[in-house]
This record gives structure tokens, sequence and C-alpha cells, in this order.
């Protein structure tokens, strides 16, 4: 049941008060976001009033979760001093990642918002916004729990009690042991410090041996992703050239590159533009998706240019017309399948450029263990539809062709795409398709004009 504007106010109202009286509010920032977007799409005003009405630490949380189609609409409505106050109540990682968020709307009023930031946040958040966009730096929360070689578990465990209880630190499940100059030598779990004595050195666990996997702040942040998955760690410490321990990449920054990278190659398979998609402008959407179906257009041509060479042999017998979309409708099908599995498995890094002829070999060999199964069914099919052998042979012959061709194809055309630094998944569906129509109705009615005219 959709709820009134009055219903949603009273809502947001509610938690707001229950979070200026120190309870948890009852509904995530997350929750109230989607609560000021339904406001927002009737009043574009109101919204903006009941943010401005929440405490800095909570609008900083909302304002995260708000899309960056409204991040243009924030910037006119706060000051710099005002957005600074509530990039300050964020965790580095967060606050970095909204100041980019408002870079890309207008670089003046970032820039004025840093300077109203204190010295030591300002340079935090300057370096941590330098990074490039899939740089692991740029993903980096500095906030972290560290104790020193030398130390007693008792002493780094009451000055996690400390900055625990200033709300300097929180979702703590690692220590990070380094050296007094700042040298990452392992993490340890926070739960195997509680069978430790508070006596007991950090040198004697890692004689004992710690977790030493680290990434680079310059990492490119996908392989970060793939460790993070193939050593099943929630959280991965970063370092930089000389092994300095400068911060960390947490879960919730995993699972968001996780599913941005997944969206990404869905809307590339479809030869969709995943950021354009993002603007609230029809007119920009609709430029962006044109391109590619603008390219479509000219490939359909060009296969209707084949069809077109076989015209004669058309009009000799209307059974290949009506048969003809079979051919290239299997070939694109098995063909997208090689192509998907191809794709998600480069983004894993299941595949490399080294695995290519093994994983062309393979889905040339299940193209042909499919091809001669469905050839079989569509030969008999056919022959016994419209009383030709003949025409049965003509259509199997041509389906075994075309599915190991976009076997073929499905796997080279994304090999080939990575090997010229283009994303796997940008056009490589529309490629494919032109390829497995004009050799299903060339190898088709070829083959019915050798065999059959």
């Amino acid at each position: 049941m959709e709820l009134s504007s009055a219903e949603i106010i009273e809502t947001l109202q509610n938690s707001v008060q229950r979070y200026k009286d120190g309870f948890d509010t009852n509904i995530h920032p997350y929750d109230i976001a989607e609560l000021l977007l339904e406001l927002r799409e009737r009043d574009e005003h109101l919204y903006l009033d009941q943010l401005t009405q929440f405490p800095e630490e909570l609008k900083a949380l909302v304002l995260i979760e708000l899309p960056k189609h409204c991040h243009e609409e924030v910037l006119e409505h706060f000051t710099p001093n005002e957005l600074a106050d509530m990039a300050n109540t964020l965790d580095t990682d967060d606050a970095a990642e909204l100041i980019r968020n408002f870079e890309e709307v207008d670089e003046g009023i970032t820039e004025e918002l840093l300077q109203n930031l204190p010295d030591e946040d300002r340079q935090t958040l300057e370096d941590l916004i330098s990074y490039g966009d899939y740089e692991a730096g740029a993903y980096m929360q500095t906030e972290l729990f560290t104790a020193y070689i030398d130390e007693q578990i008792g002493d780094s465990i009451r000055r996690l009690k400390a900055l625990k209880a200033a709300k300097e630190l929180d979702n703590v499940n690692q220590v990070y042991v380094i050296t007094r100059k700042n040298t990452f030598l392992g993490s340890i779990p926070l739960e195997d410090l509680i069978l430790l004595g508070p006596k007991e050195y950090y040198e004697e666990l890692v004689k004992e041996g710690v977790n030493t996997i680290t990434v680079n702040a310059t990492d490119d942040i996908h392989n970060v992703v793939e460790i993070a998955s193939n050593y099943d760690m929630g959280v991965v410490p970063v370092v930089n050239a000389k092994g300095k321990l400068l911060g960390r990449i947490t879960s919730d920054d995993i699972y968001d590159i996780i599913e941005e990278r997944a969206t990404g190659q869905l809307y590339h398979l479809a030869g969709v533009n995943d950021e354009a998609e993002q603007k609230e402008s029809l007119l920009h959407i609709g430029k962006h998706r044109a391109f590619w179906l603008g390219i479509n257009l000219f490939t359909a041509i060009a296969a209707s240019i084949v069809i077109g060479l076989f015209d004669t042999t058309l009009q000799s017998l209307v059974a290949l017309a009506i048969l003809m979309p079979i051919v290239a409708s299997m070939g694109g099908n098995a063909g997208t399948q090689t192509l998907t599995v191809t794709v998600r498995q480069m983004a894993l890094g299941d595949i490399s450029s080294d695995d290519a002829k093994e994983t062309i070999i393979k889905e040339v060999y299940l193209a042909l263990m499919n091809g001669l199964i469905f050839a079989v069914a569509i030969g008999l099919t056919a022959g016994l539809w419209f009383s030709m052998p003949l025409l049965g042979v003509v259509i199997a012959l041509a389906m075994v062709i075309n599915i190991i061709t976009a076997g073929f194809f499905g796997a080279v055309i994304p090999l080939l795409l990575q090997k010229a630094d283009i994303d796997p998944a940008i056009g490589s569906s529309v490629l494919l398709t032109t390829v497995t129509d004009i050799v299903g109705f060339f190898s088709f009615l070829g083959l019915a004009s050798l065999i059959l005219i």
C-alpha cells in the first residue's frame, strides 16, 4: 500500500526524533532515502526540506544512499560548509565517495567543501580522492585498529575501548600488527585475542603465523575483489609500495563493487550504457541506446543483403523462407550461451589470454555436440514436414555449420576485445548476432542452391 506524503513525513520525523533521543532509528538510512525519493516524485523541494531537518550524521548517511542524479539538487540546497559538516561525520571511504560524487557535478563546490574541513581530515580525503576510479586506494577506509609488534595485547584492547567509546572506530574485526614505522606485518582476527592473556606480546603471535595478504593502493579494484573472494577475506588491508599500512577496504565496498560490476556487464551485453541509465534525462539515455541500435541496424542490413543474393532460390522454394529463421535463431542462442559464459569467466579471472586456445576448443566441441543433436532433430522434422528428405539434409548441415560458428565466435569475440583493451561485454552481442545471422542465412540458402535448385 502506497503511503501518502503526510504518512511519509510522519515516518521520517519519528525516525529522526528517535535518532536525536539516542535510540537507534527503526529504519535504515537506505529506507529513509527511499522514502525521500518517494517525496521527491511528488514535490522536489519537500524532500530537501525534510533532509535539512536530519542530524548531520544521519543526513550524511542518507546522502550516501541517494542516487547520483539527486546530488545536483543537494549541492544547490546546502552550503559548502554544511556539506563539509556532513562529510566530516562519515568514515573516510564514505566521505571520499560522497565528495567524488559532488565533484562530478561541480568541482568548484567540492574545493570549497574541502577547505571547510580540519587540516588533517582534508589531507586524508584529498589523498583518497586523488586515486583513480578503479584503484584500490579510492575505496580505502583509513580508520582501522592497529597494534605494535612490541605491544602487549591488554594495552591495545584498552586503546580499542577508548576509540570505540569516542565513536572513532566501528566495524572492527581485525587487528593489524605493524612496526613502529608503520610497516604492515600481518592481520589477526579480533576474536583470537580473547584466547590470549593481556600480558602477551603481539610479537609472539606474529611468530606463530598471521595473515599477511595485502593489496597495493594502486591495484585494480577488481583484482582486490578477486583476492577477497579467493581468500575469504571480508576486509582487505591496503599498503603502499614500501609496505606501509594505509587503510582497509571493507566488505560493504567489496559487495558494492561486485554488484556494480555484474550490473555493468549485464547492461553492456545488451548494448546499454550503465552510467547513462542512471541519468534522469530521457534524451541522454536514448542517445546511448540509439548508438548500438544504429550499429544493429547496419548489421541487420548486411544479413538482409545476404538473403537478397538468394532471392531466386527463395522464390523457387517457399519452404526455405519458412525454415530460414530457425537456423539463424539457433545459432544466435548458442552463441549467446557461449558469449555469456566466456565474458563472465573472464570477469571472474577464470580465463586469461593464456587459456584462450583451450577455451575456444572447448566451446567448439560443445557447439559440435549440440549442433549434431539438433541438426538431426530439425533435419528429420523438416524432411517429414515438407516431404523432402534433401531439404532435411540441407537444414541439418546449415544448423551444424552455424552452431559451430556461434561457439567459435562466441569465445573469440570477447577474447579479441579484451586483447584490444576493450571491455569484452560491450558490443559483443551485436557482433556475434551479425556473424550468426550472416553465416546461418548464407550456409542454409547456399546449400539449398547447390543441392535443391
